[in-house]
């Protein structure tokens, strides 16, 4: 059975991790994303699909990179009260904890983990006050659970595919935090589009 090729929005930043964002890694993702044995050593994958994860790890690594550097703006704002500020560093550390797995992931594959940007585009005047730094949290968020909900079917790897999910809902956690935080429907129905 082959596989569907990802198109560009699969694999640029805003149709992968949309607006993007994360929590911890569970034991099981980190072995997934860590250990890779069953999947890498047993199998005699096709090079095309090899070559197919990598871009997608990367495009996920190159939003979670894009969310550390949101949290530190928002941690660097000085609108975040203290208990805000707690949360947003927790959250920053889990998008590292996922770039590590990520990135240690591409490299048993045999590529290279792309690196974060110099600079990230963020609406930085947009942001006034810590409603309007939660908010942008929250909509990183939303994208980065659309986008490994994208990415899930499009891995050739099912242990690839059992830890992005896992990933997803720790962005998931993250979205549904965060829009509480700010006196919303932390999880406004039963599905999400």
């Amino acid at each position: 059975m082959t596989k569907k090729q990802p198109t560009n929005s699969t694999l640029d930043r805003r149709g992968f991790l949309g607006a993007s964002g994360k929590l911890v890694l569970s034991g099981t993702a980190i072995a997934l994303m860590g250990g890779l044995n069953s999947a890498c050593a047993g199998k005699s994958a096709n090079n095309n699909h090899i070559e197919q994860d990598v871009r997608i790890l990367n495009t996920a690594i190159a939003a979670e990179h894009e969310a550390v550097a949101a949290y530190q703006l928002g941690a660097e704002s000085g609108l975040l009260s203290v208990g805000v500020l707690k949360v947003a560093i927790k959250f920053q550390g889990h998008h590292k904890e996922h770039i590590d797995a990520l990135a240690g992931t591409v490299r048993k594959l045999g590529g290279q983990a792309v690196d974060a940007k110099s600079n990230y585009n963020f609406p930085v005047k947009q942001l006034k006050k810590e409603s309007d730094v939660l908010m942008f949290a929250a909509d990183l968020e939303r994208g980065a659970v659309s986008a490994y909900a994208g990415a899930i079917p499009v891995f050739d790897n099912s242990d690839l595919a059992k830890a992005a999910a896992s990933i997803l809902a720790d962005e998931a956690m993250h979205w549904a935090i965060l829009r509480q935080a700010l006196g919303l429907d932390p999880v406004p129905g039963a599905f999400f589009s």
